[in-house]
């Protein structure tokens, strides 16, 4: 008898520190059910996690822990079904508290049987939502990784290509300036020069796109007024959508000025307006908008003016979004696209200091914003540059003789005398022993010293001597910052010309 009350108070015992202990947890909801899924314990972490105390939810069905769409779908009496049926239900989901708020929920559903006859279940609930967070940000942030390795690769293969190609592009548009002298009297020779003058520019502006999309064009960034440098290209936008199209803006009067590329500023706004209008072949609206914004985001933090071109068309598929921006990507017919407009605008305001972001849904249309820093000068105006004709002699620093040979031919139309050397070492001393009225160099060059730190270096033992850079494309001119100008490359002789013009004397 003695021994038998001593089983009995160590059952009792051990079912009392067994209560104790579920209902002492705080971190979990653990309750048990009856068949029918009716609550019939409830400890305090299910009152911690879902809001409710035990007098409220006793004798409740556990389905008013999930959402509305959830009990529509009959989500509560599947669960307990495949817990009988499998011996345990396990899932993650949204499930909802007391107050109305979801949580995210680890939830864990087990059958009690007794004698073979199920007398209820098992529920164990755990809040994960700050787990899960964790994880969501953790997965954007490979993915943003993965698509930034991803971008660096092609810039680097495009770069690369791109700045080879406008060396060629250099040679073959210097040449061609000389062969139109003698074209005048020649019909056939005529229209030959102007179809490779075409193609030339039409080369020369695909790398550009390019070099943008590498974040390797040698940019020269200013402020601009937005409104106003949207009125000076007015009619370009509105050649660009057709007469099918409507180009509607929404500019507000306080946006900040923007610092940026005009150049590359102004192409990126008609390729996004391209882009609008080809979504819409039926015709629609194409909607620029322009408005201050202060981001606190990481990298982007501080006064930017977001600009948006939406449209009214089809919409971009989920598969397709992920890939506009790469270079050569394209959805349209052959012949119809480049696949380098989008790009460009990729480019473009990742290089200025900005980024580019896209919403889009089918058959509502799409939205594309750039993101660009605010300008902090007075916005520059535009000036006008004289043609003009020189003369006194020239330094010429370029290592490729191809392009110098062109080059040497374009300044002496200026009338200019020329002098090449084809690296910084060789220049510093040419200047040493002859003086020169001014330099033009090549800003990536072999040796020691590139074109950049050569003109830094003539600015320390020739202050008043005048230079002039140019490249095809160069990341370290971006750290120019308008101590020198710089002439891109592929140029023809009116643009040398001006650029000679506008030097300091």
């Amino acid at each position: 008898m003695t021994k038998k009350f001593s089983q009995q108070r160590d059952l009792f015992e051990s079912e009392r520190s067994f209560r104790l202990l579920v209902e002492g947890v705080a971190d979990y909801a653990l309750y048990m059910l009856d068949p029918k899924g009716i609550v019939t314990s409830w400890n305090i972490g299910g009152e911690r996690i879902k809001g409710y105390s035990p007098e409220e939810i006793l004798g409740q069905h556990f389905s008013r822990f999930y959402t509305e769409t959830d009990r529509a779908n009959g989500k509560p009496a599947r669960a307990l079904g495949i817990a009988r049926e499998k011996g345990r239900y396990e899932e993650e989901g949204w499930r909802v508290r007391k107050d109305g708020t979801f949580f995210w929920a680890s939830v864990v559903i087990d059958p009690i049987y007794e004698d073979g006859t199920l007398i209820g279940f098992a529920k164990i609930t755990r809040d994960i939502t700050e787990r899960r967070n964790s994880q969501l940000k953790l997965e954007a942030m490979q993915k943003q990784l993965a698509e930034s390795q991803k971008f660096d690769a092609l810039g680097q293969l495009t770069g690369g290509v791109a700045h080879d190609f406008n060396n060629l592009l250099m040679i073959i548009s210097g040449s061609l300036h000389i062969l139109k002298k003698n074209a005048a009297d020649d019909p056939k020779l005529e229209r030959a020069t102007s179809a490779i003058e075409t193609a030339t520019k039409r080369g020369a502006a695909l790398t550009n796109q390019l070099l943008t999309f590498a974040r390797r064009q040698s940019v020269n960034p200013q402020a601009i007024d937005f409104a106003e440098r949207v009125a000076a290209i007015r009619e370009v936008l509105l050649a660009g959508v057709g007469s099918s199209v409507r180009l509607a803006f929404d500019i507000q009067s306080d946006t900040w000025p923007i610092k940026a590329d005009v150049s590359e500023f102004e192409t990126a706004l008609l390729n996004l307006v391209i882009n609008a209008r080809d979504a819409m072949p039926e015709g629609g609206t194409v909607t620029v908008r322009a408005r201050n914004v202060v981001l606190n985001e990481t990298p982007l933090a501080g006064d930017f003016v977001a600009i948006d071109v939406a449209d009214s068309g089809l919409g971009i598929p989920s598969d397709v979004l992920d890939k506009i921006f790469e270079p050569f990507f394209t959805t349209k017919p052959i012949g119809k696209g480049t696949g380098l407009g989008l790009s460009q605008v990729h480019g473009f305001a990742h290089q200025a200091g900005g980024t580019v972001k896209v919403a889009s849904e089918l058959g509502k249309g799409t939205t594309f914003t750039i993101v660009l820093p605010r300008g902090i000068d007075a916005p520059s105006r535009e000036a006008t540059g004289a043609a003009f004709r020189g003369s006194g002699t020239v330094l010429l620093v370029e290592d490729n003789p191809d392009v110098a040979l062109v080059s040497i031919g374009l300044l002496e139309q200026l009338g200019y005398q020329v002098r090449r050397v084809a690296d910084a070492e060789a220049a510093l001393r040419e200047i040493e022993s002859n003086g020169v009225d001014f330099v033009f160099s090549d800003i990536v060059m072999p040796g020691k010293m590139d074109g950049l730190s050569l003109a830094h270096r003539l600015r320390q033992i020739r202050p008043g001597l005048p230079i002039l850079l140019a490249t095809g494309y160069s990341e370290v001119a971006a750290g120019v910052r308008g101590d020198f100008p710089i002439l891109r490359k592929p140029y023809e002789i009116h643009e040398l010309s001006e650029a000679i013009a506008k030097l300091p004397r």
